[in-house]
């Protein structure tokens, strides 16, 4: 049985009062959510050896978040990942974004919220009303987003939303995963179940073409280091300073597994299931620049700190007609399910 226990977390900037919610399951795990931006703030699993060691990046304190530019832990959105030119057309309309990334759009400012929290049958549920017209998508977008942590050491994220307009949305998580606990990730084992990703240009925007990453330095169909090929002398590598990805999912329709990562330092590991038809991998290639003085502990996190496992639609979606439709229409539910499962080896 998971508990939830309530604690003051501090206050923004402009005077709103954070909460951090902790969830315990009876094998020891723990998991600190804050009602901020949905942020997970920490994650404790034990290693092989069962001492605990905290797995995602973050903050100490609330100030760090709002300084912070990685969107460590937060639920991003409307629309995670980016939307080239900060504008897209739909039924008709075109719709100018802020440009937050270069010329084009990027994620949202989801992770800058005060979301309503309650506990609901023993799950942590957190509630946004975005109204029309926020950073220029159209429609009043409720959001509700669920955390669920079993006792066989699964957080189960649910994310659902309904709109009064046509609108488009595609929502993910954006933990930093260490399953070291410290310095950068390049020696974690990954494997993704993925043959193909979308093509990028400049500005890591799609180009609209499907690849398969068979021969190159993308493929992690097979476990390896992340390392092992992050200097490759590829293209879409260096237009991205490294993974920043969106790798197709092999799984097809519904619930299926995504992947793994693996640590040899401590033998913690990681799976993902979703029902999202993609993945974004990101190597951390900025967390070092990242514009908090430091992260939990005081430490500076190092490029490449982080490994993010970001579960969700296709970049740019609303402007390539051929990609799966990120479209909410009045009297649909937008509805997405995506589980990290954690253990040893």
């Amino acid at each position: 049985m998971t508990h939830i226990k309530k604690e003051p977390f501090g206050v923004t900037a402009d005077g709103r009062t954070v909460s951090v919610y902790t969830m315990e399951n009876s094998a020891g795990m723990t998991v600190r959510v804050l009602d901020y931006g949905c942020t997970v703030q920490s994650i404790v699993v034990p290693d092989r050896e069962g001492r605990p060691v905290d797995v995602v990046l973050g903050y100490d304190g609330l100030s760090g978040y709002e300084a912070g530019t990685c969107w460590f832990g937060a639920v991003v959105g409307r629309y995670a990942n980016r939307i080239k030119d900060a504008a897209f057309t739909l039924d008709g309309t075109t719709y100018a974004l802020p440009k937050n990334d270069g010329e084009n759009h990027l994620h949202g400012t989801f992770e800058r919220r005060v979301f309503d929290a309650s506990e609901e049958e023993g799950a942590l549920v957190l509630r946004y009303v975005s109204p029309d017209g926020e950073e220029g998508f159209p429609g009043r977008l409720r959001v509700a987003v669920t955390y669920t942590l079993t006792d066989d050491n699964a957080l189960r994220m649910v994310y659902r939303a309904v709109t009064d307009r046509t609108t488009v949305v595609n929502l993910t998580n954006h933990s930093y995963f260490n399953l070291s606990g410290a310095g950068d990730i390049l020696s974690h084992r990954l494997r993704l179940d993925a043959s193909r990703v979308t093509e990028v240009g400049p500005g890591t925007i799609p180009t609209g073409r499907i690849v398969p990453v068979d021969g190159t330095a993308l493929d992690f169909r097979e476990e390896k280091p992340v390392g092992r090929d992050i200097g490759a002398p590829e293209a879409s590598l260096l237009l991205c300073g490294g993974d920043d990805h969106n790798y197709i999912l092999d799984k097809g329709p519904g619930f299926g597994p995504g992947g793994a990562a693996y640590s040899p330092d401590t033998g913690i590991s990681l799976a993902f299931s979703t029902t999202q038809p993609a993945v974004q991998l990101y190597s951390g290639n900025f967390v070092g620049a990242d514009a908090a003085p430091c992260g939990k502990n005081g430490v500076r996190y190092p490029k490449r700190g982080g490994l993010c496992l970001e579960s969700q639609h296709y970049p740019c979606s609303p402007n390539f007609p051929d990609f799966p439709s990120t479209v909410l229409r009045p009297g649909e539910e937008y509805s997405e399910i995506t589980e990290y499962r954690f253990g040893t080896r």
